[in-house]
């Protein structure tokens, strides 16, 4: 738990008891209970708001990379077809010459 071991859990358990005595500490506990159970709920919450959003973004990067990757593929045709044409002229305007 919280990556604490039983002798750390322990010496805090002692150091509660005689801060808080006897009566006290049940209600400590519970208060401290009910902050966790508290945290966990906003966490649980934040993370179902956050996440839908996450999943779009990352839906759009998709999209994008798509696109980017497409447009390259196009940038590359055209390049391609523009210097096969050339080459071949010039390979046959010397075997002319």
């Amino acid at each position: 738990m919280f990556g604490l071991g039983a002798g750390e859990i322990l010496i805090i358990l002692v150091i509660a008891f005689l801060l808080f005595g006897p009566k006290q500490l049940p209600e400590v506990g519970r208060q401290v209970g009910k902050a966790v159970k508290g945290f966990k709920e906003t966490a649980e919450d934040l993370r179902k708001s956050v996440e839908p959003e996450l999943n779009m973004i990352q839906q759009e990067v998709k999209m994008v990379e798509q696109d980017f990757q497409a447009s390259m593929k196009e940038a590359e045709e055209e390049i391609n077809t523009a210097t096969n044409p050339s080459e071949k002229q010039n390979g046959s305007s010397s075997t002319q010459v």
